[in-house]
């Protein structure tokens, strides 16, 4: 795979995997885990441990510039309160999964990081209309065209 690549073969296939990663990234909201860990043990049989590393190293750069973009953009709403806590346990999260990862074989990481991956696919797979409306799909009384007395027939 890409592991029999050398010189410029090699730097040409990661910036290619690179930039499918930040496509899927910046179109998805997806963290680059998800692209660079199965691809780097995939590809370049690189061990689990050092995969995640690396795509961690990789998504700051690219998550922060991606949400330049989605800022700037006047029709997306962030909301800088909710991101402030996000990035506080974020922070304590990484601490401690990053302690944890190491101590863990390298083949349980693995199939754990693929049942994670599983179990999110179904969930959104699964899910109707927007994320946390249990009532998706069903109309809303406010955006229906009803006819009252207030506001005459469409014809």
């Amino acid at each position: 795979m890409l592991g029999e690549l050398s010189g410029v073969g090699l730097v040409l296939a990661l910036v290619a995997l690179g930039f499918v990663g930040g496509v899927i990234s910046g179109s998805f909201g997806v963290g680059s885990g998800i692209i660079f860990i199965p691809a780097l043990g995939i590809l370049l049989t690189m061990q689990q441990h050092s995969a995640q590393g690396t795509a961690l190293a990789v998504m700051a750069p690219m998550a922060l510039l991606g949400a330049i973009r989605y800022w700037h953009d006047p029709t997306i709403e962030i909301d800088l309160s909710l991101v402030a806590l996000l990035v506080v346990g974020s922070l304590a999260g990484v601490l401690v999964g990053s302690e944890i990862a190491p101590k863990v074989q390298g083949q349980w990481l693995r199939k754990g990081f693929a049942i994670f991956m599983v179990l999110v696919a179904v969930r959104m797979f699964t899910m109707s209309g927007k994320p946390g409306n249990s009532n998706a799909g069903t109309p809303n009384p406010s955006q229906t065209d009803t006819v009252t007395e207030e506001s005459p027939p469409i014809e």
